[in-house]
């Protein structure tokens, strides 16, 4: 199964929960291989995979990046420049690493490809490859299939895919949606959660566009077209829900708005969710607060972070263990629905 996180605003602490779900997900599937594709530029998750701030995950990041080849989501799309439409003679473990080799707090069963700043350099190429007309040849279909061509040789060693998306609708995050199956949305309690929700679902199945003119180049058209799926919305996480909640809170109101959207669009798209009703793909998430600080900034998964007064760059914080124990339950909710 291939997963991508992600919505089209930012802020919405995408990679933190990410990070721990895949953390988590690996812990409780043992059994399985997990490959993590960061296609971020701000290459965040693959910092903290790679050991986070105290970890020298940043480092380790950089020695990636100084491989020959390139041992990243740019490295790979670098040699597909040269070869847009046809894929090259490649070895895709040769843009692979296994972060518990360097951060012995991530399972032994996850793989990364890292993310990868080049993505923003090469956009614009991208881009302008993918609107090239070719007689006989979809150039657009061929440039978003970059991913599947990556993990085509890959098939049968991998069960189960993570994507960590940017916050963009650019070419990159679309090659990321064109290959995932299943949507991951997270949100905040707040009214632009609730519009980029809305941004987020015209984004990818043509919802509400301003004008007809607009359907003919849409996400949705281009791929269906081709005779592909569309990735289905699987959950929607509903992320540091307690930051904003009181017994009086205006965003308890907003969190009622997401809902009824969704259910709404449920009734007349069903076959863009893979739930019957909100309550089946909707998590909520506690905000991590300190305990979220300190797991990411030693690259931890908050099973293995360890409460009690901790130095964290010369700062003195206390992760309460009480507080992790209630944050694990919701991040165990949430891997329970993946």
């Amino acid at each position: 199964m291939r997963y991508a996180f992600w919505n089209n605003k930012g802020g919405t602490g995408k990679t933190s929960l990410c990070f721990q779900s895949i953390c988590r997900y690996a812990e409780t599937h043992q059994n399985e291989r997990i490959l993590v594709i960061d296609a971020c530029p701000q290459a965040n998750l693959s910092e903290l995979l790679l050991g986070g701030l105290t970890g020298g995950g940043s480092q380790q990041l950089l020695l990636m990046h100084g491989a020959v080849p390139r041992r990243s989501i740019g490295g790979y799309f670098q040699i597909r420049l040269p070869s847009p439409y046809n894929a090259p003679t490649f070895r895709a473990q040769d843009f692979i690493t296994t972060p518990s080799s360097v951060n012995a707090a991530v399972p032994t069963n996850v793989d990364l490809v890292c993310g990868d700043p080049l993505l923003e350099l090469q956009s614009n190429a991208i881009n302008t490859l993918s609107n090239t007309q070719i007689p006989g040849t979809d150039t657009w279909i061929a440039v978003v299939d970059w991913l599947n061509d990556f993990l085509a040789p890959l098939q049968g060693i991998y069960e189960t895919i993570f994507i960590d998306c940017n916050p963009s609708f650019s070419i990159y995050t679309q090659i990321a949606l064109a290959t995932a199956e299943r949507l991951v949305l997270p949100v905040m309690a707040d009214d632009s959660s609730r519009r980029a929700v809305q941004n987020a679902l015209s984004l990818v199945y043509g919802l509400s566009l301003p004008s007809p003119i607009y359907a003919t180049y849409a996400f949705n058209t281009k791929l269906i077209s081709a005779g592909r799926q569309l990735p289905q919305v699987h959950l929607i996480a509903k992320n540091r829900i307690t930051q904003y909640m009181g017994p009086a809170s205006a965003y308890a109101a907003v969190l009622q708005g997401i809902d009824h959207d969704i259910n709404a669009l449920i009734g007349t798209h069903p076959q863009y969710f893979t739930f019957s009703n909100v309550q089946q793909g909707t998590a909520n998430i506690r905000d991590f607060q300190t305990t979220g600080v300190v797991a990411f900034a030693k690259g931890l998964p908050f099973s293995l972070l360890r409460a009690g007064k901790q130095t964290i760059n010369n700062h003195r914080v206390q992760v309460k263990e009480e507080y992790r124990q209630q944050v694990m339950v919701s991040v165990n909710a949430m891997v329970a629905k993946l």
